[in-house]
C-alpha cells in the first residue's frame, strides 16, 4: 500500500484536534473516511499512532514522531505547487515578533520552510511579551507578530487564529491517575499543582479553573517549562499544558505522561497578528499564505476582526 497525501492530512487533522468525529467535520468528509486512513497509516508502519479514549484520541510515542514527518511531507507537497510563482517574486524585508512559547516550541521549523520557499525575504525576528508584541504592531516596530491569539487584547489589531494546541494533564509515569478510567479537574484539585507562569500561561489557567467549583492546590509556581516537566516527571505533582510544549522525558530522563480530561480545557489558539488598516507587503502576504497553506483550508480560514 502507498502512502498518501490524502492520508497524511487526514491523519494530522485527527491529531490537532484529537477527535475523529471533529477532524472529519473540519475536513467535511465522512467519520469513516478518517477512520480508514488512520487505519491504513497504522497498518503501513505496523504500530499505533493513537491511543483510543472516550473523550478522543491521543498521540503515541510513535504517533508524535510520524506527525513530524507528516508535516514536513505535507509542507513539501506543498512547497512544490507554489515554488514556481512564488519563489522568482516574493523578496523584501519582513519583521516578526513573537512571544516566548511560540518561538521556542513552534516558530523556528516554519521560520526554516518559509525562507526555503521565499530565500529572497529577509527575515528579522524578536522575542517579547505579548503586551510589547500588541504596542509594536500598533507602533509598526513590528510588520507582524505570532502569539497567543486569545491572549490578544488591543482591538486595533487584526488577529487570524490557524492552530490550536490540545491541553492535557500532565503526570508522572506511574501515576495512580494513570489507572483511572476517567479524570476530571476535580481529581485534578486534589493533587499538588505545578502552576507554569510565561505567557501569562497562569492566568489562562486560572481562567478555566473558575468556570467549575475546583481550585489547583499550587505547589510551585514557574516561567520554565523544563522545571514544570522535571518537577512532573519526579512525581512532585501535575500539570495542565498543551501538547505544543509536551516532551515525554524530561531532563533527568524521566517519563511524563499524559491523560486526556473528562471537562472541556480550552486549547492554545496560535496565529497572525498586525495592525488594522495595514498596507500588506509581499513579505506580509506570503507570510500570512504559508501559514494559510500549512493549516487552514483556504475557503475557511478563521480571521478575527478583519483582514489582511
Amino acid at each position: 500500500m502507498a502512502l498518501t497525501i490524502r492520508q497524511l492530512r487526514y491523519f494530522t487533522a485527527v491529531a490537532e484536534v484529537g477527535r475523529i468525529s471533529q477532524a472529519a467535520v473540519q475536513l467535511n468528509i465522512s467519520q469513516s473516511a478518517v477512520t480508514t486512513a488512520v487505519r491504513e497509516l497504522e497498518d503501513m508502519v505496523r504500530q499505533p499512532l493513537f491511543e483510543r479514549h472516550s473523550h478522543g484520541v491521543e498521540l503515541t510515542n510513535a504517533g508524535r514522531r510520524f506527525l513530524s514527518h507528516a508535516y514536513s511531507v505535507l509542507a513539501a507537497a506543498e512547497a512544490a505547487e507554489r515554488m514556481p510563482d512564488e519563489e522568482a517574486t516574493v523578496e523584501g524585508e519582513l519583521t516578526v515578533a513573537a512571544s516566548y512559547t511560540v518561538l521556542g516550541y513552534f516558530l523556528p521549523h516554519h521560520l526554516d520552510r518559509f525562507s526555503r520557499l521565499h530565500p529572497r525575504v529577509n527575515i528579522k525576528v524578536h522575542e517579547a511579551a505579548r503586551q510589547d508584541i500588541e504596542e509594536g504592531l500598533i507602533t509598526r516596530r513590528y510588520d507582524m507578530g505570532v502569539l497567543l491569539t486569545s491572549n490578544v487584547a488591543l482591538s486595533e489589531l487584526t488577529l487570524e487564529t490557524f492552530f490550536g494546541s490540545h491541553r492535557r494533564l500532565w503526570v508522572s509515569s506511574k501515576h495512580p491517575l494513570l489507572d483511572k478510567q476517567e479524570v476530571s479537574l476535580a481529581d485534578v484539585a486534589q493533587e499538588p499543582y505545578i502552576m507554569l507562569t510565561v505567557d501569562e500561561a497562569a492566568a489562562t489557567s486560572l481562567k478555566y479553573w473558575s468556570q467549575t467549583p475546583h481550585r489547583p492546590d499550587i505547589r510551585l509556581r514557574t516561567s520554565s517549562v523544563e522545571a514544570v516537566r522535571s518537577t512532573v516527571a519526579n512525581g512532585m505533582g501535575v500539570c495542565i499544558l498543551s501538547d505544543m510544549v509536551y516532551r515525554p522525558w524530561s531532563l533527568e530522563g524521566k517519563r511524563i505522561e499524559t491523560i486526556n480530561l473528562r471537562d472541556e480545557i480550552p486549547t492554545m489558539n496560535i496565529g497572525l497578528s498586525w495592525k488594522q488598516g495595514t498596507e500588506p507587503t509581499p513579505a506580509m502576504t506570503a507570510f500570512r499564505d504559508y501559514f494559510r497553506h500549512q493549516f487552514l483550508d483556504p475557503t475557511s480560514a478563521r480571521v478575527g476582526r478583519n483582514r489582511l
